[in-house]
């Protein structure tokens, strides 16, 4: 089976997936699929709930709200979500960043072009390829496949192990058509996958 078969074959098994969950900040999404990328690092998603949970409960889920935060108020916020110190440094960061230079408008950035704004969210303390690709294709809609840990085990799995995040992401973006559905779907299936005890897809890869 190629990768472009094996999506197929998750999306039969498991069906759209939707990512990514907005629950909150419907007026603006973007933002809150920001912090979730950012907070989803090294943490089940169930704590990142309880984390933006408690954002929303005390009206903290927008970049200016976050700046003007206690650090200790949005501490205990995030403690759910693990790493509660650095995360929070992360999203006082990350809110300064967007508020400084757009407004606190995500809209305004994602309007640079790809290559432009990956590297300028991977410029910002805290974000890595993994929580950048992730606010790029889900809260910016750009074609940019995102690898993780499920990613590269699935990888494993089909005997096709690479030696760099950016080799991964080539590889898979060039055996896909270049579709931001695809690729959010793709993304969020090979996780549902990962997650999945009975590893349903695993006796037609191996």
């Amino acid at each position: 089976m190629d990768i472009f078969d094996i999506y197929k074959e998750l999306y039969e098994i498991y069906g759209p997936q939707k990512w990514w969950p907005v629950k909150y900040n419907k007026n603006n999404p973007g933002f809150e699929i920001s912090i979730g990328a950012i907070l989803a690092q090294n943490t089940s998603w169930k704590n990142v709930e309880k984390s933006l949970e408690c954002l929303n409960k005390n009206n903290l889920l927008n970049p200016r709200s976050i700046i003007k935060c206690p650090t200790k108020k949005l501490q205990k916020c995030l403690r759910s979500a693990g790493y509660y110190r650095q995360k929070t440094k992360k999203l006082k960061i990350f809110s300064n960043w967007l508020d400084m230079n757009f407004g606190g408008d995500l809209k305004k950035f994602f309007i640079k072009r790809l290559i432009i704004a990956r590297k300028e969210l991977l410029s910002i303390w805290g974000i890595g390829p993994e929580t950048a690709d992730s606010i790029l294709l889900y809260a910016g809609n750009k074609p940019i496949f995102v690898i993780d840990s499920y990613t590269k085990r699935l990888c494993r799995q089909m005997h096709h192990e690479l030696a760099t995040y950016d080799a991964y992401q080539g590889y898979f973006e060039s055996n896909l058509p270049k579709s931001i559905r695809i690729y959010q779907e793709y993304h969020a299936l090979i996780v549902a996958s990962g997650k999945d005890k009975h590893k349903k897809i695993c006796r037609k890869i191996n």
